[in-house]
């Protein structure tokens, strides 16, 4: 379907929730190397994130809208669509569909970081 994000772009777009989310993103790198017997430098995290610029405007939404989260007795359960509606209306989103879509990647992303350390 076109407007689809691609594989790459749905994995930082996940990454980038987890981050917000506090579950953060696991450098696996080290292990990955090992297992192919090489061995790479350590690296200092410095707690930033990087953005790619077709996710910019998701990420921005997604913080925007990162107060409106539905919850039940369990905890959140999503975010408040209506609430997304009018923002999208407020911030003049041009393709509300593909942004949504990108939105969902990381709302999902994010109650599935929250879950695992609720």
């Amino acid at each position: 379907m076109a407007g689809e994000p691609g594989e790459g772009q749905t994995k930082k777009l996940t990454e980038a929730a987890e981050h917000w989310a506090g579950g953060g993103v696991v450098d696996e790198s080290q292990d990955d190397a090992a297992a192919f017997g090489l061995d790479l430098p350590e690296q200092a995290s410095s707690g930033d994130f990087e953005v790619w610029p077709e996710n910019w405007d998701a990420v921005l939404m997604f913080l925007r809208i990162s107060t409106q989260w539905r919850t039940s007795m369990g905890g959140p359960i999503g975010l408040d669509y209506g609430a997304l509606e009018w923002l999208f209306r407020l911030y003049e989103v041009t393709e509300p569909r593909s942004l949504l879509e990108d939105l969902q990647i990381m709302e999902g992303a994010a109650l599935t970081a929250m879950a695992k350390e609720g």
